[in-house]
């Protein structure tokens, strides 16, 4: 998921395959060994099952390869990580990377026979494989992860495996996709085609399914509550409505929602957050789920085929499992942990205003290989601009 800063700060505009995160100012340090986590273990030295040993013995260079948010703007989790794993393995180094054009860049160059430099990918979404295997073998570009060299694996929550056929992801953060509304000038709607009925004419700002994450998830969502079938019918029925289209979440949000534009825009169940930290009015920052659900946005990490730094590699799949980096990740990035809670302490006021759907959905590896483009393409033609 891709982090984003609220009013004021710098905007994430997130495009097809990245999706659009939250973060938070302030997130707490953690000690030099990574921390004890919530069941009274030692993370680093003892809790995967080693001696210790192996923070002193691996040594190197792993290559992240990442989203810009991660690493850059007001606080972000990618420094925090860098200095931890260093700490955590005193012999090794964290390097970032950022490529232009997001994980299509890495695609491209599998395709030319081009080598890839960089070790680890994080930020990998479903659709993101799904284009990797419509565009490569299937298969191809991640390898299979060796889940056995990852102790921290089990924590991760039920229902996050992104459903690859090929073992390429696991998660470490996920958002729910949401409606934000002003209580003050609307009610919340209860459904889906509550938002064709004329009590919310020309309330809602969505996003561009072609060019932002929030907007395809959007669109992702209401193909799973009408089917390929119905969706577009169900968006005609929001055009006749006066629903407005913009480009990215920046524009949507930042602009026209915060300028008051209109009462209701496509955005994260953690807007809580942001808000009462911006001390704003929380009756413009309501939350809605349409039948009762939210869209899921699990964030998945894999390790490039032929990594160089294999051992590192994974050594960073584990660390960012962690108490102190799960932690990190959810306050700075404003999502919540990929692991049980269990094994992660946030603060208070996380847990307060960040909000989880009475129900998760998503569309699945299988539905959406074959079929992303084309679903994203037949809504274009109708609906991107407006």
């Amino acid at each position: 998921m891709r982090r984003r800063t609220f009013v004021g700060a710098v905007g994430g505009t997130a495009t097809i395959g990245l999706a659009g995160c939250l973060t938070q100012e302030n997130g707490e340090g953690a000690d030099s060994n990574g921390g004890d986590d919530a069941t009274g273990d030692t993370d680093a030295a003892t809790d995967d099952g080693t001696d210790g040993t192996d923070e002193e013995t691996l040594e190197g260079t792993v290559t992240v390869a990442t989203y810009e948010s991660m690493v850059d703007g007001t606080d972000p989790a990618g420094p925090w990580l860098k200095d931890e794993f260093g700490a955590t393995y005193p012999n090794a180094e964290l390097e970032w990377t950022v490529p232009e054009q997001g994980l299509t860049e890495y695609v491209q160059r599998a395709q030319n026979g081009a080598g890839i430099e960089a070790d680890v990918y994080l930020g990998a979404n479903i659709d993101d494989l799904v284009n990797i295997d419509d565009n490569l073998e299937a298969g191809g570009l991640f390898t299979e992860l060796d889940v056995e060299r990852i102790e921290r694996a089990d924590r991760i929550r039920d229902g996050l495996d992104m459903g690859d056929p090929h073992g390429r992801v696991l998660a470490y953060d996920t958002g729910y996709i949401s409606l934000v509304y002003d209580e003050t000038v609307i009610d919340e709607p209860d459904t889906f085609e509550d938002l064709t009925e004329p009590a919310y004419e020309d309330a809602l700002l969505a996003q561009n399914a072609q060019t932002s994450d929030p907007g395809q998830a959007f669109l992702l969502w209401t193909i799973d509550a009408f089917g390929e079938d119905g969706y577009l019918e169900y968006w005609a029925q929001l055009q006749e409505n006066g629903v407005r289209v913009l480009d990215s979440w920046t524009d949507s949000y930042d602009g026209a929602y915060m300028n008051e534009e209109r009462p209701m825009v496509v955005s994260y169940s953690t807007d809580q957050v942001f808000a009462n930290m911006a001390g704003h009015d929380l009756s413009r920052h309501q939350l809605a789920f349409p039948n009762d659900q939210g869209y899921a946005n699990p964030e998945g990490m894999a390790i490039f085929e032929g990594a160089e730094q294999l051992d590192l590699a994974y050594a960073f799949l584990d660390f960012a499992l962690s108490n102190d980096a799960q932690a990190e990740i959810a306050q700075r990035n404003v999502q919540f942990p990929a692991v049980e809670s269990e094994y992660v302490d946030l603060d208070e006021e996380f847990d307060e205003y960040a909000h989880e759907p009475p129900e998760a959905v998503t569309v699945g590896y299988d539905e959406l290989r074959g079929n992303l483009d084309g679903w994203v393409d037949d809504w274009a033609r109708q609906f991107a601009s407006q």
